[in-house]
């Protein structure tokens, strides 16, 4: 971990998971160039800020994140516990090799993990032991005209969930996603 503006925060820099480079670097011009048609700046916004709160507070999740995937994943819109609170403090950016993120825009659907110990395969995660998270659920960013993934919503927490509650959860995140979409790029009037 390093220090950002409020304490310890996940370390960032260039990732080399997912698809192969040249594939990512057609992925990350298309998403630059879809922001730019649509009008939407790759940093923070209280708007988005505002929607990551939201969906952090109706699932009763500690933290939310509204991720654009750029050369880091890029959290446009945060919520987190206060710097005195005794929870870590993120940034705005992690490597792309980090979290849970990085599978949901890869299989372009939601991921739903009420304890991410329950499977060896999302366990092992540096957000794990960075963060202490026990619970993850993320849905897709996806330009609905272009198909492309512009990233995440997402909810993260130390304690893990009941399996009982994991559509619901999933169903507050894929809808997070959508006033997100609607945002970025309204549906056109009929």
């Amino acid at each position: 971990m390093r220090n950002g503006p409020h304490g310890p925060s996940i370390p960032s820099g260039p990732g080399t998971g997912g698809p192969p480079p040249t594939h990512r670097t057609i992925e990350l011009g298309q998403r630059y160039e879809l922001l730019e048609r649509l009008g939407v700046s790759p940093t923070a916004s209280q708007d988005f800020d505002e929607l990551a709160r939201d969906m952090a507070e109706k699932t009763g999740f500690l933290y939310g994140f509204v991720n654009l995937f750029l050369e880091e994943q890029t959290f446009v819109g945060l919520h987190q516990p206060p710097p005195d609170s005794g929870y870590v403090t993120v940034g705005r950016t992690m490597n792309h090799d980090h979290g849970w993120c990085p599978e949901v825009v890869a299989r372009w659907k939601a991921l739903p993990l009420h304890d991410v110990h329950a499977s060896p395969r999302f366990s092992g995660n540096h957000v794990v032991d960075a963060v202490g998270i026990r619970s993850y659920f993320g849905a897709p960013l996806i330009h609905h005209d272009s198909g492309t993934v512009l990233g995440t919503v997402c909810v993260i927490d130390p304690e893990k969930r009941p399996l009982h509650d994991a559509r619901r959860l999933r169903d507050i995140v894929i809808s997070a996603g959508a006033q997100v979409m609607d945002h970025i790029s309204p549906p056109p009037s009929r």
